[in-house]
């Protein structure tokens, strides 16, 4: 089946268009623009349509043809209504009817997600998640959300807030993550783990010691997850200390959700895709000290399957999962 894919993000958006063969995706076009800011929805919108009407028209694709159409966005948001409620990351996106709007002015069925819903979908219809009833994804980027499939389906709880994992406070003090401070995603994103360097930093150059990743005070505004990680494999001290500590918090995280969910796979995304080296000993240490054995066995922790790739597959995957079920009579 074909399928339309529609991405909605605070720096850039997009549409592509994918040919669903079972677990395989075949991507045909894709298309992506700068979102525009200050002038309301209507100018994104406006392009978002203009550019799926020129690609498929440029691939000789009839509308008829496009099953359904997935729109990923940032929460929070209503996807029983259709709606975009007010994400951080597009301040003048109000209550806007998104799927209404798309839906008509392309004819096509439109169907939406927030992006961690929409990362679970992915990694359990084509990714590392294909043959599993019960997992759990995490964003673990910029910030740090989950995705729930549990008995088959997608969880997205009472009103689309189900998942909201950074939350959760891991400390009474610590750096802030989620307008938390001592947060999951204070602890376990690239904002935290930047504040995190800068506080060991801060300690080691009083104390007259200088890490690789900060040299020198001035260099304190530089540091990232990156250069943190750089330093950490030229075995840097305090970045490795960095590291384990990160590590820590995500192993008490991860055992919380293993002892809750009883998921059998846990996909960890982004950052740990690409530290997995740095951080999986003190995580897998955490959850084999911290977790109830029974519940342990059954459940692999592991990055995601698509790698940097998930975000491709993300509306793609809204589309399918909503076709599934419309077919088995479980959407409107």
């Amino acid at each position: 089946m074909r399928v339309l894919g529609i991405d909605i993000g605070g720096t850039k958006s997009g549409v592509l268009l994918a040919e669903v063969n079972g677990g395989e995706v075949n991507f045909l076009d894709r298309r992506t623009f700068p979102t525009v800011h200050g002038q309301g929805a209507d100018a994104v919108l406006d392009k978002l349509v203009s550019e799926s009407n020129d690609m498929l028209l440029s691939q000789k694709v009839d509308k008829k043809d496009i099953v359904a159409a997935g729109i990923n966005c940032g929460g929070p948001l209503d996807s029983k209504k259709g709606i975009i409620l007010c994400p951080p990351n597009l301040p003048d996106w109000v209550n806007v009817p998104v799927v209404s709007i798309l839906t008509e002015r392309l004819g096509i069925p439109c169907f939406l997600q927030n992006d961690a819903n929409a990362g679970a979908l992915a990694e359990y219809l084509f990714g590392a998640g294909k043959g599993y009833e019960n997992l759990m994804f995490l964003t673990f980027g910029t910030g740090m959300g989950a995705g729930l499939v549990l008995n088959g389906r997608l969880y997205a709880g009472t009103n689309d807030m189900a998942g909201e994992v950074g939350h959760i406070r891991l400390a009474e003090y610590g750096p802030v993550g989620f307008a938390k401070a001592g947060s999951f995603e204070g602890f376990c994103s690239g904002g935290g783990l930047a504040q995190l360097g800068k506080t060991m930093a801060l300690e080691k150059l009083q104390a007259g010691v200088s890490p690789a990743y900060c040299p020198s005070f001035s260099d304190m505004e530089s540091i990232t997850a990156k250069t943190i990680a750089d330093a950490a494999r030229a075995r840097d001290e305090t970045a490795q200390a960095v590291f384990r500590l990160c590590g820590q918090k995500l192993g008490q995280a991860l055992s919380l959700f293993i002892d809750i969910l009883n998921p059998e796979l846990i996909l960890l995304g982004s950052i740990y895709g690409r530290c997995e080296d740095l951080l999986a000993e003190e995580m897998n240490r955490v959850i084999a000290s911290e977790t109830i054995p029974f519940a342990r066995a059954v459940c692999r922790v592991l990055p995601c399957g698509l790698g940097e790739s998930v975000n491709e597959y993300e509306a793609v995957a809204i589309a399918v999962d909503a076709v599934k079920n419309k077919l088995s009579g479980s959407v409107e």
